[in-house]
């Protein structure tokens, strides 16, 4: 049975940590700093995020359900992604749980740590991605403006 996901103490200590080297301009494969305003208080929420980068396109998994970033990026239609270069702002589409397989295949082979927190594994068949599909919220990033502020 997958864990779940909960914010401790380590977690919040990693999270900040990723997010002060990100500003730092430290290079992380695949990992952005997510801005996203908050639904009920409309504050800007910020968390580091790891995205699966394909030749084509850019998801944007939820390893650990639908956190409160997830259901805010629902409820603002788009989010902001920082990397070295500056802020990045875009749409979000989410996939359904057939496309979303394959993406978190890739995910959870790239992204060791988030494994625990799913019912399968690396060599699991597509078909048992599919299931787990609906508890992982997968987005295809779709580009609409670069700043560099």
């Amino acid at each position: 049975m997958a864990r779940r996901y909960r914010l401790g103490l380590i977690r919040r200590a990693v999270n900040l940590l990723v997010r002060v080297l990100l500003a730092l301009c430290v290079p992380m494969p695949h990992t952005y700093l997510l801005a996203v305003k908050g639904r009920q208080t409309g504050l800007l929420r910020k968390t580091p995020v790891t995205l699966v980068e394909t030749e084509r396109d850019r998801y944007l998994v939820a390893p650990y359900g639908e956190v409160n970033w997830v259901r805010n990026a629902r409820a603002a239609g788009e989010v902001r992604l920082k990397r070295w270069w500056g802020w990045e702002t875009v749409r979000l589409t989410e996939l359904t749980p057939k496309e979303a397989a394959p993406i978190l295949k890739t995910y959870i082979k790239d992204v060791m740590v988030v494994r625990p927190f799913f019912d399968v594994t690396p060599k699991s068949s597509l078909t048992d991605f599919e299931r787990e599909a609906p508890r992982h919220p997968v987005f295809r990033i779709v580009a609409t403006t670069q700043s560099a502020a």
